[in-house]
């Protein structure tokens, strides 16, 4: 089966879904603690760098998906847009006017763990760049994430297995691209053994309770894609046999059928076009662990196609889901290659 792939004409159209909500302040879903009256601030005041795209998670991914674009398609016609926005954005004063909100003693756990997971994936797609300017720039918040990672995994006795932001499967599977690309050791130690010690003993996994009503992950395929990306291949396909043991029959069903979305201008809604795209993205990862004759790939890459086709067609439309699911189509499109 040939599945769809990332086109110049769609990063395009995605690269210019994403330019018009970067620097978008309002409307703005605000996480911040106040601890005085002087903390009341606005999103750009807080944040010189994401302040845009609804919430900061969503504005720090969708320069992801700027970089990963750019990569992909140097010639794109929004090309210069991209660099300009990032010659501005990146830059030493900025960049230490995020890190400065990190300090602060209200944001321990601020965008703890899905944001913190995503800003090291975007600094590890900057560090693909021949011209390091804008990872070099933006390399202080990196290490200051990173290492708050490090150092909370030993602490979170139990993993969240839920199907939105807290997810830590999600996370570590984001992060363990930028642990490889910064040459981070002792990170991708800390990732591995948080994914062996929470994971490595599910058997079986029913995956009962999905899709639930604001999922834009599946916990049980997240689960699975961080172990692919996270165990030796030598160790990751008996576990992955023992998780999904009915996988060539189709089962569990619900993980094969993509969920239903109702009401796309409704905000937890609309997490669900992010779960049939989050699904395909694993579905696909996921197959491409194993041998081209096992007979688990057909059912599985079928899956993917049937969920990308439910969700492809509405990264756009609505700004509940047009200021973040781009960048899940991009991944789903383009991480699997």
């Amino acid at each position: 089966m040939i599945l769809p792939v990332l086109t110049s004409d769609l990063a395009e159209s995605f690269a210019r879904i994403a330019l018009s909500h970067v620097g978008r302040e309002y409307p703005n879903h605000l996480a911040h603690t106040l601890a005085a009256q002087a903390d009341a601030r606005g999103p750009r005041d807080l944040h010189p760098i994401f302040y845009g795209s609804y919430d900061w998670h969503s504005c720090v991914h969708a320069h992801w998906l700027l970089a990963r674009l750019l990569l992909r398609f140097p010639d794109m016609a929004s090309a210069r847009a991209v660099r300009v926005l990032f010659d501005a954005q990146f830059t030493p004063a900025k960049v230490e006017g995020e890190r400065a909100y990190f300090l602060a003693a209200t944001a321990r756990g601020f965008e703890r763990p899905y944001g913190w997971a995503w800003l090291l994936k975007l600094a590890a797609e900057l560090a693909r760049f021949l011209d390091d300017r804008w990872a070099r720039a933006l390399a202080p918040l990196a290490e200051l994430i990173a290492r708050r990672l490090r150092d909370f995994l030993p602490l979170s006795t139990y993993p969240v297995r839920s199907g939105a932001h807290f997810n830590a499967a999600f996370a570590l599977r984001l992060a363990a691209d930028y642990a490889a690309t910064a040459h981070d050791a002792p990170l991708a130690d800390g990732l591995g053994d948080a994914a062996r010690r929470w994971y490595a003993a599910d058997a079986d996994c029913p995956a009962w309770g999905e899709p639930g009503g604001d999922d834009f992950l599946s916990p049980a395929l997240i689960e699975a894609e961080c172990m692919r990306r996270l165990l030796p291949g030598e160790a990751f396909r008996p576990w992955f046999d023992r998780f999904l043991p009915g996988v060539a029959e189709g089962r569990p069903a619900t993980l094969f059928a993509p969920a239903s979305v109702a009401d796309r201008t409704d905000g937890k809604i609309a997490h669900l076009d992010g779960l049939n795209l989050s699904r395909a993205w694993c579905w696909r990862a996921l197959a491409s662990a194993l041998p081209p004759e096992d007979l688990r790939r057909p059912p599985m890459e079928a899956a993917a196609e049937r969920h990308l086709a439910a969700s492809l067609p509405h990264v756009a439309g609505d700004y509940m889901g047009e200021h973040w699911l781009a960048s899940f189509a991009t991944l789903t499109l383009d991480e699997p290659a």
